[in-house]
C-alpha cells in the first residue's frame, strides 16, 4: 500500500502502549482506520466490546476475516468516502493512519463525536497538529485541532518500528473533544472558511487575502499581519467581525 503511504506497525509493544493510552474497556466500540495486517486489530478485540475495522485493501480484509474474533466487524472501504453515520456507533478511535490520508481523515474526524482518539501520525504532521502561532508548523490544521479538541503528543515512535521503514519517525497523538469551544464563534462554517482562505495565502498580509472578497475592511484588526502571526482566538475575532458586517 505504498501509494497510500502505509507503513505497517510491527512493534507489538508500541501497539500495546497505544491501546493502553486509549483506556479501552468492555463498554467501548472502537473505530480502527487502516487495519492492515491486524496487529492493532487483534489487541483491540481483546479489550473492546466491538471493533469497527475499515480497510481499503481487499487482500488484507480477506486475510483478516479468516482469523478475527467475532467482535470485529471488517469493512472493505475507502474511509474518505464513508459516511461515519452509516457505521455502527463508535466512541473511540485507535489507528496507525496511512500517511497520505492523515489530513483529510483528521478533518473528517473533527466533525464526528467521539470520546477519545489515539492515533499514530508521521511526526511532522503531529507537530503541525499541536503547533502555536508564530511557528513554522502553525497551520489550518493547528487551528482546527485546537478549536475542536484537547490534543497532545504521547510519545515519539522510531521509524524502525514500521515496515517498510519510513524516512521519518512518528508520534502517538491523543485527541479528546472539548466540551465547549475555547472561544466564542458566531458561525463555525464561516470561521473555518476564513481559516482555510487565510492559510492558502499564509505569506500574504491579511488585507491582501480579504480585500477581493470583502469590501468594507475599515477598522478590521490585524490587516497588516499574516495569518501565521494570529492566534486561533484572534482569527475567531476577525471571523466574528467579518460575518457581522456581511450578513
Amino acid at each position: 500500500m505504498k501509494k497510500l503511504g502505509q507503513h505497517f506497525l510491527i512493534d507489538k509493544q508500541v501497539a500495546e502502549r497505544e491501546i493502553t493510552y486509549a483506556d479501552i474497556n468492555k463498554d467501548d466500540v472502537v473505530l480502527e482506520i487502516g487495519s492492515g495486517k491486524g496487529i492493532i486489530t487483534h489487541l483491540l478485540a481483546k479489550k473492546a466490546k466491538k471493533v469497527i475495522a475499515v480497510e481499503i485493501d481487499a487482500l488484507f480484509v480477506e486475510e483478516l476475516e479468516k482469523k478475527i474474533p467475532s467482535n470485529v466487524v471488517m469493512i472493505h472501504a475507502d474511509v474518505l468516502k464513508i459516511d461515519f453515520n452509516t457505521l455502527p456507533m463508535f466512541n473511540k478511535i485507535v489507528s496507525n493512519l496511512p500517511f497520505q490520508i492523515s489530513s483529510p481523515v483528521t478533518f473528517k474526524l473533527l466533525k464526528y463525536p467521539f470520546s477519545k482518539a489515539v492515533l499514530i501520525y508521521q511526526k511532522d504532521f503531529a507537530d503541525r497538529m499541536i503547533a502555536h502561532s508564530g511557528t513554522k508548523d502553525y497551520s489550518r490544521l493547528s487551528v482546527g485541532v485546537y478549536y475542536k479538541t484537547h490534543c497532545r503528543v504521547l510519545e515519539i515512535v522510531l521509524r524502525n518500528c514500521f515496515s517498510p521503514v519510513p524516512k521519518v519517525d512518528s508520534s502517538i497523538i491523543e485527541m479528546i473533544p472539548r466540551t465547549k469551544p475555547p472561544f466564542n464563534i458566531i458561525d463555525e462554517s464561516f470561521f473555518f472558511d476564513i481559516v482555510k482562505q487565510l492559510f492558502v495565502h499564509r505569506r500574504k498580509k491579511i488585507k491582501n487575502s480579504l480585500e477581493k472578497r470583502y469590501n468594507d475592511l475599515d477598522g478590521v484588526p490585524y490587516l497588516d499581519k499574516r495569518v501565521e502571526e494570529l492566534s486561533p482566538e484572534q482569527i475567531g475575532e476577525l471571523s466574528n467581525l467579518l460575518i457581522k458586517r456581511n450578513r
